[in-house]
């Protein structure tokens, strides 16, 4: 079972969308039947095999062997990722791009870039996967909570700064076998109905970084 798995068909996100079978999938981290399934969400079995066929046609559950119950045989399934994403691949030319948008300080732009991450990395991430290859990525996450708004534009300024010098130190245009990386930092506010981890000390939490040597051929 993957981790996170992209979700990048119309088809496919339309199927996983139905609030029915979105339940189903998050019951389904864990091996079940239809008549398990049907007995914790309040359908009738034959209404639970119906999303569930739905499912399996579009690649999103699987099956996980079969068991003995009663006197008869189970048929066991199992989602194909503990959790799911819809790229905006799956809106096609009215999918956001970052491209398209001029204002680098909005809420819109933000997102954008989000979701070229979840575009570009997932289909990525799908191919590693399937080639049993591994992806190098780096991934920081850490929360800050700053005095004022002019504390917040003078930790913007020597963030950009600090982003530029690495950028300058590591950038080099005519490395014959370099490869072109992505790095984007965002910041934003923390929902008011949301509590910051960790509480009390920012600290970073950072992805497995892949060391030179022990890098695959990337996807």
């Amino acid at each position: 079972m993957q981790e996170v798995e992209v979700i990048e068909t119309p088809g496919t996100a339309a199927v996983a969308l139905d609030p029915v079978r979105t339940r189903l999938l998050a019951e389904l981290r864990t091996p079940a039947s239809a008549a398990s399934l049907a007995a914790r969400v309040g359908l009738s079995r034959q209404k639970v095999n119906y999303h569930l066929n739905k499912l399996q046609a579009h690649g999103l559950i699987e099956d996980a062997g079969s068991r003995r119950w009663g006197g008869l045989t189970e048929r066991l399934l199992v989602a194909t990722a503990a959790a799911y994403i819809v790229s905006p691949e799956a809106m096609g030319d009215a999918g956001s791009n970052p491209g398209r948008l001029r204002d680098k300080l909005s809420a819109a732009y933000v997102i954008a870039l989000a979701a070229r991450i979840v575009r570009e990395v997932g289909t990525m991430s799908r191919n590693a996967l399937r080639d049993d290859k591994s992806l190098p990525v780096l991934g920081l996450d850490t929360d800050i909570r700053l005095a004022t708004p002019a504390d917040r534009a003078a930790f913007a300024n020597d963030l950009t700064a600090a982003v530029a010098r690495l950028v300058s130190k590591y950038h080099d245009i005519d490395a014959p076998d370099g490869r072109w990386q992505r790095l984007v930092v965002t910041a934003h506010p923390v929902p008011k109905d949301v509590d910051p981890s960790p509480p009390e000390e920012a600290q970073f939490q950072l992805d497995p970084v892949v060391e030179p040597s022990e890098e695959r051929e990337e996807m």
